[in-house]
């Protein structure tokens, strides 16, 4: 990995074809051994370690994780739910952010533009568990005044790597 400077902003990262390959291979399966990773994208596997270090410390890989299978677990539903607030003067955002991030049923929380304020993911058991979220969870959010869920009826398409 090189850096570069870009004249219309700071300076960025490059990632070059070697390092892309290592990306490629570790976002398929992030439990490769250095040797099999070595050996994937033709380095030495001192090589190898050297760019995966420099990709970690730079952030470009920013964690490690196992992919759960929902369903496999008893989640066999997925809600994305849009949520406005009442005001989104940033007292407002924070504490409603931080409630979300205290929340451990919500997955992904992401603050959108247009008419809506934020978009929720939560995995549920049943109807019974979607209703809880909708009665329990949902209003107990700060500044919460409307809700708006889409239940997933199949999933088309679903990745965490990023085409590079």
């Amino acid at each position: 990995m090189r850096k570069t400077v870009d004249s219309t902003q700071r300076d960025a990262e490059i990632i070059d074809s070697i390092d892309r390959a290592i990306l490629a291979e570790l976002q398929a399966d992030g439990r490769l051994s250095n040797v099999d990773l070595a050996e994937r994208v033709h380095l030495s596997p001192s090589a190898c370690l050297r760019r995966v270090k420099a990709l970690e410390d730079a952030g470009v890989i920013a964690q490690y994780v196992a992919l759960v299978n929902a369903r496999a677990v008893g989640r066999h539903g997925t809600s994305y739910t849009i949520i406005n607030l009442e005001s989104t003067q940033p007292a407002r955002l924070d504490a409603f952010e931080q409630a979300v991030r205290d929340q451990p049923e919500i997955l992904d929380c992401f603050y959108v533009a247009g008419s809506n304020d934020y978009l929720v993911r939560f995995v549920y058991r049943d109807a019974e568990d979607l209703e809880r979220f909708h009665a329990e969870v949902l209003p107990r959010l700060p500044g919460v005044v409307r809700s708006n869920s889409m239940l997933v009826l199949r999933t088309v398409k679903k990745t965490t790597a990023l085409s590079l």
